[in-house]
């Protein structure tokens, strides 16, 4: 039984395919499928039901993959004791970030870390949420700056900072002069939303609920429109194709359709976000992390409101 064994185990198990775990494992497809039969004698079990579309996973699987995972984690925590050695912030630190916060965060936080810890490189990964959760576990990733709300327990987390969200018009929009916006109206407008597997998604879909109806139905071809990027959005707003919710953090980023766009703020209660930092309770290099944080809140956003909460006080996602 090797790491790598128990890491194709768990690539299985989150795919459900083995094509697509090899993929996400460097591998050719057959080195994957061998090297878990070999691990399935070598346990006297079967680890994963063969035979359909979709791999299934044993009873028995279900453990073991819950095990595996443990083992990888803490076999990246012997790593990281192991780097660590006389500096906690000697060493890369590899974090994860969503996409909706990477591109309007990382100009920031990639010079004011370097300026502030240089000998700390950051290995930068953009990801969903769920993948960075998985990543995070099987210890890919050393920690992750994420959106509340978080469906995993285990974690520890530090808020970083809340952000507000605007509705983005074209400029020659109706609505472009008012003041505030109340989120019931969005419904009358062509909306243009990230597709799903986005949080971001799911937060805009909450503040106007109606829309959920119009993107699950025939109409909501007429009405809702999905978006790969945010960045890809804006564009089409700009161009005039509808309208559509962006966090403050992304109204900085100067374009050359700036001119084009009006960004204005929602009526009371005004939605908004909390971006937070989490890494696993077992994470050895504490001091990293904190330095992290520290780059974090020292970058100076425009538009969001940094935490202030001490680091000591990370707790458990629930």
């Amino acid at each position: 039984m090797t790491l790598t064994e128990l890491k194709y185990i768990v690539a299985v198990a989150r795919e459900r395919h083995f094509g697509r775990a090899a993929e996400a494992c460097f591998v050719s497809q057959p080195t994957l499928s061998v090297a878990i039969r070999k691990l399935e004698e070598e346990l006297g079990v079967v680890l994963f039901e063969r035979g359909g579309a979709e791999i299934g996973i044993t009873p028995i699987g279900l453990r073991v993959v819950a095990q595996a995972q443990k083992v990888l984690e803490e076999g990246a925590n012997l790593r990281e004791i192991a780097r660590q050695g006389h500096d906690p912030l000697e060493g890369p630190l590899r974090v994860g970030v969503i996409y909706t916060i990477g591109p309007y965060l990382l100009p920031h936080l990639v010079p004011e870390q370097i300026r502030r810890t240089p000998q700390m490189p950051l290995l930068l990964q953009e990801n969903y949420t769920t993948r960075l959760l998985e990543l995070l576990r099987q210890g890919e990733i050393d920690c992750a700056i994420v959106a509340l709300p978080l469906p995993e327990t285990g974690l520890a987390q530090c808020a970083l900072y809340d952000e507000p969200f605007y509705v983005a018009l074209p400029h020659d929009h109706p609505w472009a002069h008012e003041k505030r916006i109340a989120s019931q109206r969005l419904k009358e407008e062509t909306m243009l939303l990230l597709g799903a597997g986005h949080c971001f998604r799911d937060q805009v879909l909450e503040v106007c609920p109606e829309l959920s109806r119009y993107s699950a139905s025939s109409e909501g071809i007429q009405r809702t429109f999905e978006g790969s990027s945010l960045e890809t959005i804006r564009h089409m707003v700009a161009a005039g194709i509808g309208i559509t919710v962006m966090p403050a953090s992304a109204l900085g980023m100067q374009g050359a359709e700036s001119k084009l766009l009006r960004f204005i703020p929602f009526a009371p209660p005004a939605p908004d976000r909390r971006v937070v930092l989490i890494w696993r309770k077992s994470f050895p290099r504490l001091a990293a992390i904190e330095a992290l944080v520290e780059a974090i809140r020292g970058c100076g956003m425009p538009g969001v409101t940094m935490a202030q909460d001490p680091i000591a006080a990370a707790v458990a996602v629930d």
